[in-house]
């Protein structure tokens, strides 16, 4: 075989990686410190923070792909303190913690370790202070060279739960079952939640408020909330989704304060909506939300709650928009047309500003883009419209359309893919092959299990149940198929 060292390809990959991963021979770039913080390619027995406090990394948490700090719910114990769940943020300078704004930021009160590349001193106020420089176990370049292919998103196999094992010796049928089941269970607690709140506001009033939840995903849930439930008072006299849109705005906090003076089709629009706002705004003084209460980091244009509120005021604007839904419940519909039945139902007409602008700010784009699309209809389907028709058929003891809405419930295709799903199937079930959970179902009981058992313990799956639950359940399905076993 051709030395290391006469072998061509290696040196011009040696190069590339150098460029890519090493600002010099001796300096790493941060997106190598992450990648050795995950492999933890240290020499685990010898860390120590700035203060001289020991440092064991029980689990180095997961890697952070929605900003934020850079890892999440790594489980480590500093000095003799016991120890404890929290975040890791790493910087290639001790000076990045204040530079970058951390210690003004909410998003990193959790943060446990600041991990850095240089020497550091203890900062007052500010997490313990770990330097990787002397503490690796391979020279810099080595560790470049290993860590190159390796994906922050791909969790190794040391670093993956405990029931990942147990779960693997379970056949299609069963993994099938397990999340079949799990799935009914998320199912029937949405229901009950939406059941609750019915017996004090309506059924009418339950369903919008968790329909406006749904539009604010999981950033903006609570505002969201706070607006539908005034809208008895908002609602009242508003005839057109223009004057909906106006008091959704207005109370929400979200009209910006000046035009943009560039853009005559944003300013036009904006200044009609304050001319209504203002007209109406001293009757909803008590109602009216800090825009602090919003968050807009990381948010996805098209998810903007400017936008959402948009699509929700063509809603409600729709006097037969409620009985669309009761009606589609009782229709006949092949499993593959579901999603885009119900699309019909939730898609609007083309809305004169909010068709060709995500925000107010935005440029008028040069299509019109609808402001619904169908991976959002399945959310709304299987998180409030599948629950709240079941609970009200269960409640009027409509045993028809409950056995209808629990087959569509399972029918229904898989939803768009997400970060807790990515990291659920890596940890759990040792892939990140998406197409494992064929249905919305099996993605909502695989949610199920991770709140159930994951979030009630650490990453190191610290005293959690579901691993021997999962082999006991094996053991008791092999012996049922066959008794010569028992």
């Amino acid at each position: 075989m051709t030395s290391l060292s006469e072998n061509f390809y290696a040196c011009w990959r040696s190069q590339i990686v150098a460029a890519t991963f090493l600002r010099d021979e001796h300096f790493p770039t941060e997106r190598l410190l992450q990648a050795i913080w995950l492999h933890q390619r240290l020499r685990r027995d010898t860390l120590k923070a700035s203060d001289g406090k020991n440092i064991r990394v029980i689990h180095p948490g997961f890697a952070s792909l929605e900003g934020g700090p850079d890892f999440c719910d790594a489980f480590l114990q500093i000095g003799g303190d016991a120890p404890r769940s929290g975040d890791v943020e790493i910087d290639l300078h001790p000076g990045g913690w204040r530079a970058h704004g951390h210690d003004r930021n909410k998003n990193f009160q959790n943060v446990l370790l600041h991990v850095v590349w240089d020497e550091a001193k203890p900062v007052e106020n500010a997490p313990a202070v770990l330097s990787l420089k002397n503490v690796l176990d391979a020279p810099l370049a080595e560790l470049s060279l290993s860590l190159e292919n390796e994906s922050l998103r791909t969790l190794p196999e040391a670093l993956r739960g405990k029931c990942c094992a147990p779960l693997r010796e379970l056949d299609e049928i069963q993994l099938t079952e397990l999340f079949r089941e799990a799935a009914q269970v998320r199912f029937e607690n949405k229901a009950a939640q939406i059941r609750s709140r019915a017996r004090d506001a309506g059924w009418e009033q339950a369903l919008w408020e968790n329909l406006f939840r749904a539009l604010g995903y999981k950033h903006n849930v609570w505002p969201m909330q706070n607006l539908a439930e005034a809208k008895p008072r908002w609602f009242h006299g508003a005839d057109s989704a223009f004057e909906i849109q106006a008091l959704l705005l207005g109370t929400g906090g979200l009209l910006p304060e000046e035009l943009t003076r560039s853009q005559k089709s944003s300013d036009t629009y904006l200044r009609h909506v304050w001319d209504l706002w203002w007209r109406e705004s001293d009757g909803f003084e008590n109602f009216i939300l800090p825009r602090a209460a919003w968050k807009f980091h990381g948010l996805r244009p098209a998810n903007h709650p400017q936008r959402r509120l948009a699509l929700a005021s063509h809603w409600l604007a729709n006097g037969k928009f409620l009985s669309k839904i009761e009606s589609w419940t009782a229709a006949e519909i092949l499993d593959k047309k579901l999603l885009n039945s119900l699309l019909e139902i939730f898609q609007v007409e083309r809305d004169e500003f909010w068709s060709w602008h995500w925000t107010f700010k935005s440029a008028r784009m040069k299509k019109p883009q609808p402001l619904l699309g169908a991976a959002r209809v399945t959310d709304l389907a299987v998180n409030v419209i599948l629950p709240w028709l079941w609970i009200r058929a269960n409640e009027g003891g409509n045993e028809k359309i409950r056995r209808e809405v629990v087959r569509r419930f399972f029918a229904w295709p898989a939803a768009e893919d997400n970060s807790i799903l990515k990291l659920a199937r890596q940890r759990l079930l040792g892939t990140s092959n998406a197409r494992i959970l064929k249905t919305a179902a099996a993605q909502q009981g695989l949610i199920q299990i991770v709140r159930d058992f994951c979030g009630n313990s650490n990453a190191a799956c610290e005293e959690c149940r579901f691993p021997e639950l999962v082999r006991a359940a094996t053991n008791l399905t092999k012996s049922a198929v066959n008794p010569v076993a028992r």
